[in-house]
C-alpha cells in the first residue's frame, strides 16, 4: 500500500506510460511472483459494474474530491486517482520440497527423482521488501516525470504549484 500518492501520476495515452502497467511489471519482476493484483483486481471480474466501480464524492471542508471505496486500487485509466495505491504480488511456493518430484537428467535424458536440497524456508519477507522498493521506484519515476526539474527546488516548486491548481479547482 502506497499512501500520499498525488493524483495525476501516469498516463492514459500509451501502453508504456500507464502507471498500472508499470507497477504490475515492477512487482512481476520480483523473483517467485506469478501474479499481480491492483485494487480488487481479478475479483472485480466476478462482480456487477455497480459493485466494481468507485463512486466519487466531494469534501467541502477539505475542498477535495475522493472515492467512497477504493476497488480500483488508486489507479484508474493508467493514472493515480488520489487514493491509496494498493498492489498485491502473489508468490509461487518455494522450490524446496521434502517429497521428491520426478525430473529428467539433461545429459542422459533418463528419468530420476530430484534430490532434497534445503533452500529458503519462506520468500515472503524478502519479496515484500523488494516489492515495496520496486513500487517506490516506479512511483518516484512517475512523480519526477510529472513534476521534475533540474533541481529539488524546481521539482518542489512544480509540485506545490500543481497542488495550488488542484485547490483552486
Amino acid at each position: 500500500v502506497a499512501r500520499g500518492v498525488p493524483v495525476g501520476l501516469g498516463s492514459h495515452t500509451g501502453w508504456d506510460t500507464r502507471l498500472d502497467g508499470r507497477l504490475a511489471q515492477a512487482v512481476m519482476c520480483v523473483n517467485a511472483v506469478k501474479a499481480v493484483e491492483i485494487g480488487k483486481g481479478v475479483r472485480i471480474a466476478y462482480t456487477r459494474g455497480s459493485q466494481a466501480h468507485d463512486e466519487i464524492a466531494y469534501d467541502n471542508q477539505q475542498r477535495r474530491f475522493y472515492h467512497l471505496t477504493n476497488r480500483a486500487g488508486g489507479v484508474e485509466g493508467g493514472i493515480t486517482n488520489g487514493e491509496e495505491v494498493r498492489i498485491v504480488g502473489y508468490l509461487k511456493p518455494i522450490a524446496t520440497l521434502k517429497k521428491a518430484l520426478r525430473s529428467v537428467d539433461m545429459v542422459t535424458k533418463e528419468p530420476f527423482l530430484a534430490q532434497y536440497e534445503r533452500s529458503d524456508t519462506c520468500t515472503v519477507p524478502a519479496a515484500g521488501v523488494i516489492g515495496e522498493s520496486m513500487v517506490a521506484l516506479v512511483l518516484a519515476t512517475a512523480f519526477l516525470e510529472k513534476f521534475g526539474g533540474d533541481s529539488v527546488e524546481e521539482t518542489t516548486r512544480n509540485y506545490n504549484a500543481y497542488l495550488e491548481q488542484l485547490r483552486a479547482y
